[in-house]
């Protein structure tokens, strides 16, 4: 099975559409690095270092120091589909942080964003 080729996007290309999202509804960049780092285990210094090396989502993923049990948690309607129906791990974490970035930019509030 060929990989879907989101896994070879660099996160660095795509973080900036999440501040965009998040800033555009009165969010701010610093709370989406906080979902970064809630979701990947990645400390602030560690998830700048990985945005700067270019490193592609599948190796994000793949290097993250502790993916958040809670995690599972998150559920719902990202892209027309539900976050806990898809199989494939991955691109279920994509979806989960897809759907954090979401809830935020709805205007959620940021402790039941991460779950807490």
């Amino acid at each position: 099975m060929t990989k879907h080729r989101i896994y070879s996007i660099s996160v660095a290309s795509v973080y900036p559409h999440y501040i965009t999202k998040a800033e555009k509804k009165g969010r701010t960049k610093a709370e989406v690095d906080e979902i970064f780092r809630w979701l990947t285990g990645y400390s602030q210094k560690a998830l700048e270092a990985e945005l700067a090396k270019g490193t592609n989502f599948e190796d994000f993923f793949a290097k993250a120091p502790a993916l958040h049990p809670a995690r599972s948690l998150i559920t719902g309607v990202i892209c027309g589909i539900r976050v806990e129906n898809i199989e494939e791990p991955l691109m279920r974490e994509l979806r989960y942080l897809d759907k954090l970035i979401d809830e935020l930019a709805r205007g959620r509030k940021m402790e039941k964003i991460l779950r807490g």
